[in-house]
């Protein structure tokens, strides 16, 4: 049997979150069209017949401009500690950008094998272009292997699992429990669904801009209560975030309870409430304070 930890690097936006879905089986990370919806490095579990993967998740490489943005670097590298595979992660449709050769830093720090993975392969209209953009690749490193896939269209992501399967290291057991699926606490993912909710439903000036802390948590064998407290930096988006007469985030609450109720299969009475707080990017302390391992004791 083999078992080990598998770094899912890229630049923001790249698909890491959606393929993490996919091999998991399972959805442990949002996923939105906005970059640097992942802000922390998480954990998704697969465990089959041939051994176990702990995939890790992380924020997409990026210059950090914001204390967010620098606690999100340092995700990164925790991310990447210790893994015995990275899976770099690539637009098929090229080129390669600044953030793609930070991100390949990033993995050449393991000194552990990296496949690059060539994602979006689906929306690449000519593949003969894809040939030469791999030439280019081949020229930054000496990858162990090439796969062009599409996390959304499931593409070769078999292809995937194989590879990373042979390059595993032989275990005498499963690092996690069967059924393990995450190492986020319920309450974090909570709060990651609710913020989900808005990064696909607001304006461009919301995204960053938005935090989620969930301030009660309720729970029974049938029924969740959850009262959430959503955090901008600003008036106008507190008044884009409730809308005219409270429309807006009546409409946003709803289909986050209908999130939150698949995820934990019961039914959730959730409360949103929105509060401004200026510059909260750049409050060392708020930024620390969202982090969901200081939930778990871990810092």
């Amino acid at each position: 049997m083999k078992a080990g930890f598998v770094a899912i690097l890229g630049k923001p936006n790249v698909g890491k979150s959606t393929l993490l879905n996919a091999l998991v089986g399972s959805k442990v990370s949002i996923v939105s069209r906005r970059a640097q919806t992942t802000r922390d490095a998480i954990q998704g579990v697969l465990s089959e017949s041939r051994g176990q993967i702990v995939f890790v998740d992380s924020p997409g490489v990026h210059e950090p401009s914001k204390r967010l943005g620098e606690r999100m670097m340092r995700e990164v590298e925790r991310a990447t500690h210790g893994c015995h595979l990275a899976l770099l992660m690539v637009e098929a449709s090229g080129p390669i950008t600044n953030s793609d050769r930070r991100a390949l830093v990033v993995a050449k720090r393991l000194e552990a094998p990296v496949i690059l993975l060539t994602n979006k392969v689906d929306k690449v209209a000519r593949k003969e272009l894809l040939l030469p953009f791999l030439d280019s690749c081949r020229k930054l490193h000496e990858f162990d292997q090439f796969i062009p896939i599409s996390a959304t269209k499931g593409i070769n992501l078999d292809r995937v699992l194989v590879a990373i399967f042979e390059r595993l290291p032989e275990a005498p057991e499963y690092y996690y429990p069967e059924g393990y699926l995450t190492d986020q606490p319920e309450r974090f993912l909570a709060s990651e669904l609710i913020r989900e909710r808005i990064l696909r439903e607001t304006h461009d000036e919301i995204p960053h801009s938005v935090a989620v802390q969930i301030e009660r948590w309720e729970e029974s064998r049938r029924k969740l209560r959850i009262s959430a407290t959503v955090v901008v930096e600003r008036t106008g988006q507190k008044a884009i975030l409730i809308g005219k007469n409270g429309e807006k985030m009546k409409q946003l609450a709803s289909r986050a309870r209908q999130s939150l109720e698949r995820c934990f299969s019961r039914s959730v009475h959730l409360e949103v409430f929105v509060k401004v707080r200026r510059n909260w990017r750049n409050k060392r302390g708020f930024v620390r304070d969202l982090d969901f391992h200081r939930l778990l004791g871990i810092r």
